[in-house]
């Protein structure tokens, strides 16, 4: 395992910043490329304030940062042609629901075309083996649950973001059938939310959060007057909707664990996994969860349904227990108090000064 190269797309957001510190503190060499379109960079400084934290953290440095985007094939053909990249762990693409929505052509421009220009330049540069950031949403609306990566998908995608995704495994499916030597590893998130537990790296959503935990955490700041709660009509225990929220450090040794399998074992054609907690909670649940976890009161008001949400969705997480050796190990309240932590630290997020010293002791 060590000294191998990975390449890392969408490094520096919310997921791809906590597994890129994952992979470092395994001994791992990373490459990372990033369109910085959910990013902070501070004044002086070329590598995102997310990525520089993570390489403090971990007192290791990222092997190349690139500034740029997936649908540059002439920027992916440099990149692979300069490095010997082992595995590629793909997380750039558009992800909010709702702005799917209001933009679908801007979504699939973004994560199809990009993604089908980083499987050409693998396959010119014969680079077979991938994990992909997939999502629960390519489930849809679930006819029944847990929900088990034999459901069907893309029949019941209520947005145009679960139908990138979709229609995004299913072109790495044809890819597989094609070529048998790749190996294919697509982790399904089931709500990936809290942060690391130093509190230096977290979620930072550009303008009004469109997830929950950031949205709760910037209201109990003080950032927000109140949180937005969309429906109580659903058919749920309290009428809110029911997610399978699952902690960012988990689903950061979720993707090592995919890494180590794609490595170490023969592994050939394209497998999906669930990564979730197999529990689900509703949004008043999370909300209390959050109360308890902090002491601060989060005052929220109910609003109409958000479109494209599902009433409830939770995954059935085995198949990842038995091909990848991975449980979710940490609960709600770790969820809330990390997020908590990462919030009260960072009010401005990663635009709020950090004391290099303290991460530095931390790590004593």
């Amino acid at each position: 395992m060590m000294g191998r190269l990975v390449f890392v797309t969408g490094a520096a957001g919310y997921v791809g910043s906590h597994c890129v510190l994952e992979f470092l503190v395994n001994g791992y060499d990373v490459i990372v490329i990033d369109n910085l379109v959910n990013c902070v960079i501070t004044d002086g400084n070329e590598l995102p304030e997310s990525l520089i934290r993570v390489q403090h953290l971990t007192g290791k440095k990222i092997k190349q940062f690139i500034d740029g985007d997936l649908r540059d094939s002439h920027l992916l053909d440099s990149i692979f042609a300069n490095n010997d990249i082992d595995v590629v762990i793909h997380f750039a693409g558009l992800k909010a629901v709702g702005e799917s929505i209001d933009k679908p052509l801007l979504y699939y421009d973004n994560n199809i075309i990009g993604t089908i220009n980083l499987l050409k330049t693998m396959k010119k540069y014969k680079v077979d083996k991938l994990v992909f950031s997939s999502s629960s949403t390519v489930y849809g609306e679930p006819e029944q649950l847990p929900i088990t990566e034999h459901f069907p998908t893309g029949q019941n995608c209520t947005n145009p973001y679960g139908r990138t995704k979709y229609m995004l495994e299913e072109i790495m499916k044809d890819v597989c059938r094609a070529s048998p030597d790749w190996s294919i590893i697509s982790l399904r998130y089931f709500n990936p939310v809290g942060a690391h537990f130093s509190g230096d790296i977290g979620e930072q959503p550009n303008g009004e959060p469109k997830n929950l935990m950031p949205y709760i955490t910037q209201v109990a700041v003080g950032v927000r007057q109140e949180l937005k709660v969309f429906g109580n009509d659903y058919k749920t225990s309290d009428g809110t909707c029911i997610r399978d929220y699952l902690h960012i450090e988990d689903l950061a040794v979720g993707h090592l664990k995919a890494i180590d399998k794609i490595y170490n074992n023969n592994f050939p054609g394209f497998h999906a996994i669930n990564l979730g907690t197999g529990r689900g909670y509703t949004v008043l649940e999370v909300i209390r969860a959050f109360e308890v976890a902090t002491g601060v009161k989060v005052p929220y008001k109910i609003v109409g349904r958000r479109p494209g949400d599902a009433c409830a969705v939770y995954a059935d997480a085995r198949l990842a227990q038995e091909v990848l050796e991975w449980k979710a190990t940490r609960g709600l309240q770790d969820m809330c108090s990390s997020a908590w932590k990462w919030q009260q630290k960072n009010p401005n997020g990663y635009r709020s000064k950090i004391n290099i010293v303290q991460i530095l002791l931390s790590k004593l």
